[in-house]
């Protein structure tokens, strides 16, 4: 496989030795298929930033770990490596950990052997559970700062919390809800990938206290657990549209909205407001037909550039500064679209 890195920087990225990475370059066997494959990814990694391998200046490698459907994982290593270039005066270099579900314990299986081979530092979205808060704990231990992305581990001796402010988020939704449901009858789905993420759960408590507040008289739909993914995802919104007639909104909190429009018109039912997250590939291309009615959306960009400055603070490599206030939310429809550009969530 030709390339133009050193064995040296290739193990690097791969947090492998290098007499394996060697192995594995010239074919001598004896390596896991899937040890192979990190070497080959951390070549494509290296590939992609190769521009920040060529600087010169104090180098930190961090290490992105995700539990995330793919379209946000992919958009978040789109935006950091977008922002790579410009994180002046280090030089910072990713190494990328996504998985889309899976236990707990292999999440911080993860976290351990970072922990274990070194890093300076970790930006991670992990559901707030005992196994990975324990982890996030070991890893400050061995004076690794950990800054948490979209959904927060307050328990876990992290470093600092990039994103919005996910209460807020979810009162902005319940508003837009009220607003465009105005006097017309239905209760509204309210779904989340999972209740163990933070963000989700601070998402709906501010939808659920607003809601109340505003509209005591509609009634809200719970689902959850189906990890943001359509194959999950289309089963359960089928079962709670059966269960209920009155369902005519959607305010999804996780994601999974193709499968869910899809059950909507399956069942021959309409979706009178559909309220999302994210203005990923997908919620993009359902907005841009007009199949969502607003997207709550965020500046990816900008929450990882302030990641890595967390990080690089934590080295002495940037001046101390206040804490990090919370990102701006957008309400996004189509008539208002950003432009397109790497790294929005």
């Amino acid at each position: 496989m030709g390339h133009p890195f050193p064995i040296r920087e290739i193990a690097r990225q791969a947090g492998l030795s290098e007499a394996t990475v060697d192995r594995v370059l010239n074919g001598r066997g004896g390596v896991r298929q899937s040890t192979a494959q990190e070497v080959h990814r951390a070549i494509a990694d290296l590939d992609r930033q190769r521009t920040q391998v060529r600087l010169v200046g104090r180098t930190f490698m961090v290490d992105i770990v995700m539990q995330a459907p793919e379209r946000f994982s992919s958009a978040v290593r789109t935006a950091l490596e977008a922002e790579l270039p410009a994180l002046h005066p280090a030089v910072l270099r990713s190494r990328f950990h996504f998985r889309e579900t899976g236990p707990a314990r292999e999440l911080a299986g993860t976290l351990d052997r970072i922990a274990r081979r070194g890093s300076q530092g970790v930006i991670l979205k992990a559901p707030d559970v005992p196994e990975v808060t324990a982890a996030v704990g070991r890893l400050a231990a061995a004076g690794i700062p950990v800054v948490t992305l979209v959904t927060d581990l307050p328990a876990g001796g992290r470093l600092g919390y990039v994103g919005i402010d996910n209460r807020a988020a979810g009162a902005t939704a319940a508003y837009l809800m009220g607003q465009w449901l105005g006097d017309r009858p239905g209760n509204v789905l309210t779904s989340l990938s999972s209740g163990f993420f933070r963000n989700e759960e601070e998402r709906e408590m501010g939808f659920r206290s607003a809601m109340r507040a505003r509209h005591p008289e509609r009634a809200l739909v719970e689902i959850a657990e189906g990890q943001g993914l359509d194959a999950t995802q289309y089963d359960l919104v089928r079962a709670a549209l059966e269960r209920d007639p009155e369902i005519r909104a959607v305010y999804s909190i996780g994601g999974g909205n193709i499968a869910t429009l899809r059950a909507f018109a399956d069942l021959g039912r309409p979706c009178a407001v559909f309220v999302a997250h994210d203005l990923d590939q997908d919620n993009t291309r359902l907005l841009r037909e007009h199949r969502l009615s607003a997207v709550l959306h965020h500046d990816l960009r900008h929450d990882l550039r302030e990641a890595c400055r967390l990080v690089m603070r934590a080295h002495g490599a940037l001046p101390p500064a206040g804490p990090a206030l919370p990102s701006a939310i957008q309400v996004v429809t189509p008539y208002n679209m950003p432009l397109p550009t790497v790294g929005h969530s």
